[in-house]
């Protein structure tokens, strides 16, 4: 009879040992890989999310700021060499070695315009990345005509015209603006709230803007934000109607940062763009990353504890085993078993229970995951993911947990002296 043998059989004869064992690791093993399958998932959204909060990069011309102070009097700088950025350089933000990091670019260009004969100021932008990059944007409502202020607003098929699936009205506020992406045409402006009091602009009217016809297509809810004072064009004909084609005052990038490297982003889009200032926006990038560092950390503080508890669980039971067992010990160094056959048989016995526990936790894991991810992330859509990396490593955590957990009591076992076992039949 072979040692595997023994050890098998020795598992089969104490099943409910066998089974307390297994239930011990398999408590570990199920609760750190629902953590970590449940914590990857709330990343990836998380990261989702907060990537949608706006841009953590910014690119500006390059310039040569000049300050002058004469007679004790300062005055402002004056900013020399100015090289405007230009619509081609889009193009090599494009080619960065990190580009698959790259989220959103949203060019734009903003300058001093006149508007019904008064001066606002214009922003051409192209509309399907900015309203991505501000997914906050909402469509003020529509006032019933002729009612009174504070009126209630007005919810008619007109108001929800082409506003598609995310156009649908917000509780207490007005409709998404990202519902008019597909919608907006390179004639139609949206009108940030204070641009829109100064010059009594509403949905639905024509304005004139240096000689070329605008169609109000929405009126921006206040966000208190430098928004507020902006006309929103689409960027080629904003660059017409300005005289400036193809250039640019400042883009804006989203990275995924939870992944992201941004600061090698950062000196890579300088490499391409050696005219341009680029910029990270630290405080918005350092926030999410710490955001994600929290959850990782709380993940690895549960799982260290309950495999610490899973452990001790195989230590004690084996420990008792190994008492209950003196005799059978005894009788096996008596017929010229050697220690290292003993310490063998223990591990043998401890290297299946891991096993078996490893297997049953990852499925279990896995199965509580899947369960109990709609009540963190409701109707997120979003799933975990049958990971054979983590399964491998579910299994050789719980057989290496095992296998350590049973190292005294195998060594102590093979320390029976057989006189003083045998002794005790």
């Amino acid at each position: 009879m072979r040692l595997h043998h023994i050890s098998l059989n020795n598992l089969r004869r104490r099943r409910g040992k066998t089974i307390f064992l297994i239930i011990g690791l398999l408590i570990g093993v199920t609760t750190v890989v629902a953590l970590v399958a449940l914590t990857g998932a709330m990343e990836k959204d998380i990261g989702k999310k907060l990537d949608e909060l706006g841009a953590n990069i910014l690119i500006t011309p390059k310039s040569r700021d000049l300050a002058l102070n004469y007679g004790g009097i300062q005055f402002s700088g004056v900013a020399l060499d100015v090289r405007p950025l230009q619509q081609a350089d889009l193009a090599g933000i494009s080619s960065i070695k990190n580009k698959e990091n790259l989220s959103i670019v949203a060019p734009k260009l903003i300058a001093a315009a006149r508007v019904n004969q008064k001066d606002a100021l214009l922003a051409g932008i192209v509309f399907k990345e900015e309203l991505r990059l501000k997914k906050w944007w909402k469509i003020a409502p529509k006032p019933v005509q002729g009612a009174a202020p504070g009126a209630a607003p007005e919810n008619n098929a007109s108001n929800k015209e082409g506003m598609g699936t995310m156009g649908h009205a917000q509780a207490g506020g007005g409709k998404s603006a990202y519902g008019l992406v597909d919608f907006l045409t390179e004639r139609d402006i949206l009108v940030g709230a204070v641009a829109a009091q100064h010059l009594q602009l509403r949905e639905g009217q024509v304005v004139d803007i240096q000689g070329q016809t605008f169609d109000v297509r929405g009126i921006l809810e206040e966000m208190g934000s430098q928004d507020d004072a902006l006309i929103f064009a689409d960027l080629g004909r904003a660059q017409k109607t300005l005289k400036r084609p193809g250039e640019l005052s400042l883009v804006e990038v989203a990275a995924f940062c939870n992944t992201c490297p941004i600061d090698e982003m950062v000196a890579q889009i300088s490499g391409v763009l050696p005219g341009a200032k680029v910029t990270a926006v630290k405080q918005a990038v350092e926030s999410r990353l710490e955001t994600v560092r929290h959850f990782k950390r709380f993940s690895l503080g549960i799982s260290a504890v309950v495999m610490l508890i899973g452990s001790l669980i195989v230590f004690t039971t084996m420990m008792a085993s190994v008492n209950e067992r003196t005799r059978e010990i005894g009788i096996f160094r008596a017929i010229g078993f050697r220690k290292v056959h003993i310490v063998r048989i223990i591990l043998l016995e401890a290297f299946v229970v891991g096993f078996l526990a490893g297997v049953s936790g990852y499925l279990a894991g896995m199965g509580i995951s899947w369960a109990a991810l709609p009540l963190f992330l409701p109707g997120q859509g979003t799933g975990v993911q049958w990971d054979m990396g983590m399964a491998l490593g579910a299994t050789a955590i719980s057989i290496a947990l095992g296998l350590a957990a049973s190292a005294y009591p195998a060594l102590r076992a093979a320390r029976l002296d057989p006189a003083e076992s045998l002794r005790a039949m």
